[in-house]
């Protein structure tokens, strides 16, 4: 087994919004396990409300998983790469568009933004 405990991870969601609640339960299991886990949302995730759940309930919910406020802008994701704030970053769930968006670099979320940075 893997020492999580001095790891600092990224954990990103975007908008495939109805696979969310699956992922969730390895946020849990990252923190549960010692890591140090920072949650980052695209602003549509951060800011929409589907069939799926509203958007303040999931923040809540992750909020209080990590003990940390949500990364949702650019600007807030700016300083990742250059303060070192994470070691890795998993993106779960990543729709194909921030996927083709980061194979080309483009910036233009808080979540491409962090995936630039790490």
């Amino acid at each position: 087994m893997v020492d999580l405990n001095s790891l600092k991870i990224g954990f990103a969601l975007t908008g495939s919004f109805c696979t969310i609640p699956e992922v969730l339960p390895w946020l849990s299991e990252l923190v549960a396990q010692g890591a140090d886990v920072t949650p980052i949302m695209s602003e549509i995730v951060y800011s929409t409300d589907t069939r799926f759940g509203k958007a303040s309930d999931l923040i809540c919910q992750v909020e209080e998983l990590t003990g940390k406020k949500t990364i949702h802008s650019i600007s807030e994701a700016e300083p990742i790469g250059p303060k070192g704030m994470l070691d890795i970053l998993v993106i779960a769930a990543c729709t194909g568009n921030t996927l083709s968006k980061i194979a080309n670099g483009i910036n233009d979320s808080a979540v491409t933004m962090a995936s630039n940075a790490v």
